[in-house]
């Protein structure tokens, strides 16, 4: 009987001692995901803002350069 009742015991502590392990493992796994998912969001923010910089500075070229046509013909239906 005191066998049975020492490998329960045994197989109890075994079971508590595997299962906290398996929660701070748990816990490490989402806080690395926690961090690469910040990370991809940051560098999807960055590449975004690149974008957007990109699309302003060529809709301003082509506005200035519409003005610039505009200019043009205005001046040569004046002469």
């Amino acid at each position: 009987m005191i066998r049975k009742f020492a490998m329960v015991a045994a197989a109890a502590a075994l079971f508590v001692a595997c299962g906290s392990n398996v929660e701070e493992t748990a816990t490490d796994a989402m806080d690395a995901a926690t961090e690469q998912a910040t990370q991809t969001v940051d560098q999807a923010q960055a590449t975004v803002e690149q974008a957007a910089a990109a699309v302003d500075s060529t809709a301003n070229a082509v506005v200035d350069t519409a003005k610039a046509a505009v200019n043009q013909a205005t001046e040569a239906v004046t002469k």
